[in-house]
């Protein structure tokens, strides 16, 4: 397989994640309507649902993986997923349809935390983090499209085919990784599946102060993402009535992402993840800072170009938070890394889908609460990272790093 080819299957088996949640976003509305939802920000529960599946199911493939390889694993999460999503096209109750996206997002679970395994096997240091930036280029072409591809489905069809769709991403991504992919684990480092070995594998994880603290980090800042995801349909219906527009403003924040993530991919390897990192997440916090306060002094609501080019700014800082910190999480343990992978995934999925649930159930009618939420979030991001880095950011302890 060509270096060309690996991240562009590695970046369709991590889409599989944003497809289930994107594609969806525009049919909350129509979703909550059709199986009688009362409150409105109960909705977002289609979302918190899947995430909580997602960061839960992350602790059992990482030893899975260790123990029988990638393979097989990630293909039968995808068969899962497909499933799933199949049998939601014929959901009769929002009960079973929360039950049905746990049960999806445990399935799609394999397909972040092997995947990300996958590429520490093959790739280490600045080199991985170059390669996880190009993944992550190319996976930003699904936040891209995939809300706007929701709403022509809506246009010409119901919320259910929505979800047909999602299956049949997962049988042509599932074909091609069986066909093309090779196993990754190399033999010495399979690890036996047994309670004691999975419990010495996350006491290695959690007891590396690098890797714990910089997945804490990252818990906080997906954390202020997923608080967006969960109430970006009602700032944008809601608040903005962009109406059929509101995918143009999703795709617009995805691009802005996108091209950070390319633009991380050419400077990490002579920059450094810690000094791109680290300065991103000032960035980070000082966007925020004057975007709370012009929600705060400014108009209600802010005007839609200001609103955009504040959240399109933040994004961006993103892109070059999201892939180092987790790179930088998992670097040191590439001998536990589908270990290391599920319990840092587990950690920040389950975590950041938590504090987003949070913040997205504090809608109010503004952005405010969200916004509130990205800067104080940032801020607790830098304490986790200094804690880290022992006080000393933007310094390359290793020049491979």
């Amino acid at each position: 397989m060509s270096k060309l080819e690996f991240v562009f299957l590695c970046a369709a088996l991590m889409a599989m994640n944003a497809l289930a949640i994107d594609i969806m976003l525009p049919a909350l509305q129509q979703i909550g309507e059709a199986l009688h939802v009362a409150n409105e920000n109960h909705r977002q529960y289609v979302v918190t649902s899947y995430l909580i599946g997602f960061g839960c199911a992350q602790l059992i493939y990482g030893p899975l993986s260790d123990r029988f390889g990638r393979r097989n694993p990630i293909l039968i999460g995808l068969i899962v997923y497909i499933l799933a999503a199949l049998a939601i096209t014929v959901v009769p109750s929002f009960t079973a349809l929360l039950i049905l996206r746990f049960i999806q997002g445990a399935g799609s679970a394999g397909t972040r935390v092997i995947t990300i395994s996958i590429v520490r096997d093959v790739y280490g240091g600045r080199q991985m983090a170059e390669i996880m930036s190009l993944i992550m280029m190319v996976f930003m072409i699904v936040p891209v499209i995939a809300p706007g591809t929701g709403q022509l489905i809506m246009l010409f069809g119901n919320w259910r085919l929505i979800f047909l769709l999602i299956a049949v991403g997962g049988v042509l991504t599932s074909l091609w990784m069986k066909a093309r992919l090779p196993e990754t684990l190399a033999p010495e480092n399979r690890r036996e599946f047994t309670p004691a070995v999975i419990f010495d594998g996350f006491k290695i994880v959690l007891s590396n102060r690098t890797a714990l603290f910089y997945t804490l980090a990252s818990t906080f800042i997906f954390g202020a993402m997923f608080g967006f995801i969960n109430s970006a349909q009602q700032i944008y219906m809601d608040i903005y009535q962009l109406g059929v527009w509101s995918p143009f403003a999703f795709a617009g924040v995805a691009l802005f992402m996108a091209v950070s993530a390319f633009v991380n991919s050419r400077l990490v390897g002579r920059v450094g993840m810690r000094r791109l990192s680290h300065g991103a997440l000032f960035g980070f916090i000082v966007i925020n800072g004057l975007w709370l306060l012009a929600e705060t002094f400014g108009p209600q609501p802010l005007p839609f170009a200001l609103f955009m080019m504040f959240f399109g700014l933040s994004m961006f800082q993103f892109g070059w938070i999201g892939g180092n910190f987790q790179t930088l999480a998992i670097e040191p343990l590439g001998h536990v890394a589908g270990t290391a992978s599920s319990v840092l995934g587990f950690i920040s999925t389950v975590g950041g889908s938590i504090i987003g649930a949070i913040l997205g159930q504090a809608f109010d009618g503004t952005a405010r609460p969200l916004v509130t939420g990205y800067f104080v979030l940032g801020l607790i991001g830098l304490v986790l990272v200094m804690i880290a880095e022992k006080g000393k950011l933007f310094t390359a302890h290793n020049p491979k790093v």
